[in-house]
């Protein structure tokens, strides 16, 4: 019955009123064609794995540490025609090395444009270094691995005021860390919810759906920023003073930061941004931290923070690990209870 759109009748769409009137003669109308004419998919399709560069080149070179977990150093080109870009390295990586490498054992160095999905699900212990740019979907799923991008070192324009890379970045993260030297489109960190990333500035929708991890973002958002974000925390260097207006309130609260452990954090992830990226950006804020720091807004979800309030309050009594965040977890759902009944 596959592709037999012949024996299919259309129910008139006039019950609802974006339904209403549409006309689908057009969608199932089968031309007349002999049997040579495939009307479904009967030839299997080549996606030209064997022709990526994981494939002829980054499986070979990474053999060392495939094998026996060795240290790889390498700068290769990559055009924007190369796409999913250490992927299947990481593939290889994690059926030998279930848990990953040690950090920075393959260091490979790239020059050019990437396409999409450049570090897709890479693991522990792989750092893909990019001097260029990169499209959509950049580190889509990263499992644990780094990702640094930076302008080509020839290039003359102001980073922190250019786009760097394309839409969704870092989606469905799970692990690892990464450092922007530039912007970032549209829907940065959605559904992350293990990465620490640090970018210079975002579009629209940033940390959507977000679950866990942080994102600084060391200039301006787009608007709608944290929809859906029900875990994990983000921080906003918000000079201007007009952040909130761009950001979605519904789950999350704005707030200041007061407590050291965390400013420090926060000043080691944008240190380690400076040192990976060479960011002018980060270098003016680390020089004037006591003035800039107290512009950073704290983007932190409600139902997270009550949950971390309780495991903190659980590990004071003495528990363990696992029975702290048993505890909390039962306290939270007593918290939901109350909530409803009110």
């Amino acid at each position: 019955m596959v592709g037999r759109t012949d024996v299919l009748e259309a129910r008139p769409a006039v019950d609802h009123w974006k339904a209403k009137g549409i006309d689908l003669s057009k969608i199932l109308h089968q031309p007349e064609v002999g049997p040579e004419v495939g009307r479904y998919c009967q030839i299997p399709q080549d996606h030209g794995i064997e022709k990526s560069l994981d494939v002829t080149t980054l499986l070979d070179l990474c053999q060392p540490a495939i094998e026996k977990g060795e240290s790889v150093r390498a700068t290769l080109p990559i055009r924007n025609v190369n796409r999913v870009v250490g992927t299947v390295l990481g593939h290889e990586i994690t059926k030998r090395h279930w848990d990953g490498l040690p950090e920075d054992t393959v260091q490979l160095h790239f020059q050019g444009s990437a396409g999409q999905s450049f570090g897709a699900f890479v693991p522990k212990g792989v750092t893909l270094e990019l001097e260029g740019e990169a499209n959509d979907y950049f580190g889509k799923g990263l499992s644990g691995g780094k990702l640094i991008l930076y302008p080509d070192k020839t290039s003359t324009f102001v980073a922190e005021e250019n786009i760097i890379v394309g839409n969704v970045a870092f989606y469905g993260a799970t692990g690892g860390e990464a450092y922007i030297r530039g912007i970032a489109g549209e829907r940065f960190g959605v559904r992350n919810s293990g990465v620490e990333a640090v970018v210079e500035a975002i579009g629209d929708h940033g940390c959507e759906y977000m679950t866990g991890g942080k994102v600084v973002v060391l200039g301006a958002t787009g608007r709608n920023f944290a929809a859906g974000m029900s875990g994990g925390v983000a921080y906003i260097l918000d000079t201007a003073g007009d952040f909130a207006s761009r950001c979605n309130p519904e789950m999350v609260d704005l707030e200041t930061l007061e407590d050291p452990e965390e400013i420090q954090d926060l000043r080691r992830m944008i240190q380690k941004h400076e040192a990976y990226t060479g960011s002018d950006r980060a270098r003016e804020i680390l020089a004037n931290w006591d003035d800039l720091m107290t512009q950073f807004v704290k983007v932190m979800p409600r139902d997270y923070k009550r949950v971390v309030q309780h495991i903190q309050t659980a590990l004071a009594k003495g528990l363990s690990g696992d029975e702290a965040l048993d505890a909390a977890f039962e306290e939270n759902a007593r918290d939901i209870a109350r909530i409803g009944g009110s």
